[in-house]
């Protein structure tokens, strides 16, 4: 890719690199560290790993298949299931022969099998963690681990081998402690093992199997969860650009919001599953869900404040509810449904204010009664913000600073206008 861009390696790793940083600006995303495998610091780092495994290295020929647009290397099964072309790529796998280095993976097989199955390394959703389970009964291989300089001239210098570079997938794994400054570093010791680590199911293997074979060698902790997410089709087909259906996060912010794109994805995509994308399903949820649901509570109970109270809030109540459910399934990454259980709350508020009839007690004058069923409105939209806040921060902000107060401030607009699709070109 880089000699058809006509850059060297390191300028287009840089490039794609910043997009990635670009697409977390564009979508409201922060993070403490966003690393590089070519950040200063990881090369020594890894050689440091690479010396400390070395009782669980050793060289020797590898004879075997390799998709170069993958980077990696696949077994005969692999290989014999997909019919001997990459699916990812469209292309054959490559035969190869070359004398690389070697990780004992093997060796530690029984030990990563018993993490997964008693629940110290857990995996979800559960359906990937039988799938690695069965790789792992049916024999972890030891790994080739390098690859000849003169075959991949780009990469980390194998210490005391000037003729061979570290394999991409064993050394980008070292990140997730390079980045903590492994082993000496006081981030190390605080942040590791990690809480959850995220993958996509295309690389469950390194993830579930050589990383934690590495760690174990290593003499650390596996890190508690995994959690493996699907992919992403557009209209029921996968996107490609022969195919012209790939859909920019740009365009759909532009179109809609952040806000917008975070709550479609994150709720109508299943969080262990694959989920589709649709311009129309995309625009029927905002103006059903965000727009006729979450904001017209927002603008109804706004109106009724405002019309029967001159903004006066006054005392609200505290929550009643259970917030259990959400917490379970955020722990889980079980994310659409914890915005499920964020609606069931929108769905029961918007029910509360029709079976309370708010303006029809203003209009006997039960002022008292009417205070008591807007300050609860209130008390519910603040907690759907608070939950809100995770999902989609400035919507959440909107509503809170509506209400948060005790006297109603002004909200600009409309939370989410009507919009109709374009018949032209089917987007927002």
């Amino acid at each position: 890719k880089a000699e058809e861009a006509k850059v060297t390696p390191l300028e287009f790793a840089t490039q794609i690199s910043q997009k990635f940083r670009d697409l977390g600006k564009l979508l409201n995303i922060s993070n403490d560290r966003f690393i590089r495998t070519t950040d200063k610091g990881h090369e020594q780092r890894a050689q440091l790993i690479w010396q400390n495994l070395k009782e669980d290295i050793y060289k020797g020929t590898y004879i075997g298949w390799y998709c170069t647009g993958d980077e990696a290397f696949f077994t005969e099964a692999v290989v014999k299931e997909n019919n001997g072309i990459c699916p990812n790529h469209n292309r054959p796998y490559e035969k190869i022969e070359e004398e690389n280095y070697f990780f004992k993976l093997s060796k530690y097989a029984p030990q990563i099998e018993k993490a997964i199955t008693d629940g110290s390394f857990t995996i979800v959703p559960a359906n990937r963690k039988h799938e690695i389970v069965r790789v792992i009964k049916d024999g972890l291989e030891d790994i080739s681990i390098s690859r000849p300089k003169d075959k991949i001239s780009w990469g980390i210098p194998v210490p005391g081998d000037t003729g061979q570079v570290m394999y991409v997938w064993f050394e980008a794994l070292m990140n997730y402690i390079t980045v903590l400054g492994y082993p000496e570093h006081d981030d190390f010791g605080k942040f590791w093992p990690a809480n959850v680590q995220v993958i996509g199911k295309d690389i469950i293997r390194f993830h579930a199997a050589i990383w934690p074979g590495m760690l174990l060698a290593l003499g650390l902790k596996l890190p508690k969860q995994l959690y493996v997410h699907g992919f992403i089709t557009v209209d029921n087909k996968k996107m490609g650009k022969s195919l012209g259906n790939v859909v920019a996060p740009q365009d759909i912010v532009d179109q809609y919001s952040a806000d917008v794109f975070r709550y479609y994805f994150l709720r109508h995509i299943p969080s262990y599953e694959d989920g589709d994308f649709s311009w129309e399903r995309l625009n029927r949820a905002y103006n059903n869900e965000l727009g006729n649901e979450l904001g017209n509570a927002v603008q109804r109970t706004v109106a009724m404040i405002s019309n029967y109270q001159n903004g006066i809030i006054g005392t609200i109540p505290p929550s009643k509810h259970d917030m259990g459910r959400y917490q379970e399934a955020i722990d889980l990454c079980r994310f659409d449904q914890a915005l499920d259980i964020v609606w069931e709350q929108v769905r029961g508020l918007n029910q509360y204010i029709e079976e309370q009839k708010p303006w029809a007690i203003a209009k006997i004058g039960d002022s008292e009664h009417l205070k008591e069923v807007l300050a609860y409105q209130v008390s519910c939209l603040l907690e759907i913000a608070d939950l809100l806040v995770p999902f989609m921060p400035e919507t959440a902000e909107k509503i809170t600073g509506v209400f948060a107060e005790g006297v109603l401030k002004p909200l600009e607009g409309t939370l989410f206008p009507r919009k109709e699709l374009d018949a032209s070109s089917g987007k927002g």
